[in-house]
């Protein structure tokens, strides 16, 4: 690796990171607003998307650089395909924030309904699934991304469980069925968040290992099965 592909590499590193410290810190921003009902943090995490966009274009168009100028081979072209999907990636949990965001600032105007929901449960696990691929990413911790993609069956499956009970809620309370849609659709982004968490782990063994990873959820729910016995 040349000198200047090196210096290039290391300040792509820190714009990815950089990157992910922002959409990071918005996503538990519009996961806090739903909780509490804060409609003016709700507001605040989708004014904060324009810089997301901006950063998410800056990583690409540095990336295409690189590609162009240095055409770099192995390692290192490995590691900018890999930047190229996270980027896109983070970029759409940016998105996904501001869909909750938007959920949250119209229920926080809604009287509160009493329906036996867990989201905070999901919110929370979708939450640690975030964290630990961008610390995965940090560290270059391939187990730790293999956990992150063996953790994205729960979602699902908090995610389905709570189309079920609402489905039935505005069956029963068809008055309540535009508050409820909401919270449907802020499910659905969770379980969005953890998708693309996933697909940022994924990526991660790609560009420690070289191997593509994805469609192997047995294969990490076993794994990880096993490292828990040992």
């Amino acid at each position: 690796m040349t000198v200047h592909m090196k210096r290039e590499i290391e300040k792509l590193k820190k714009k990815l990171l950089a990157l992910c410290e922002v959409v990071e810190k918005s996503f538990l921003q519009a996961v806090q607003s739903i909780k509490t009902r804060d409609a003016k943090l709700a507001r605040k995490v989708i004014e904060a998307d324009t810089q997301i966009d901006h950063m998410e274009v800056d990583v690409e168009e540095e990336c295409l650089k690189m590609l162009a100028l240095y055409q770099p081979v192995a390692i290192d072209l490995r590691f900018i395909i890999t930047v190229l999907k996270i980027n896109n990636d983070l970029e759409r949990i940016g998105d996904l924030a501001v869909n909750i965001a938007e959920r949250s600032e119209y229920l926080a105007g809604q009287q509160e309904i009493d329906v036996p929901l867990d989201l905070e449960k999901m919110a929370e696990k979708t939450q640690s699934m975030l964290k630990s691929s961008l610390q995965a990413l940090v560290s270059m911790n391939c187990e730790l991304a293999r956990k992150v993609c063996a953790a994205d069956d729960e979602v699902d499956a908090m995610n389905r469980q709570m189309f079920l009970i609402l489905q039935d809620r505005i069956r029963t309370h068809p008055e309540q069925t535009e508050p409820l849609i909401h919270l449907l659709s802020a499910s659905r982004h969770l379980e969005r968040v953890a998708d693309h968490a996933t697909n940022i782990a994924e990526d991660i063994i790609y560009m420690i290992e070289g191997q593509i990873a994805r469609h192997k959820t047995e294969d990490y729910t076993s794994r990880t099965h096993l490292m828990e016995q040992e």
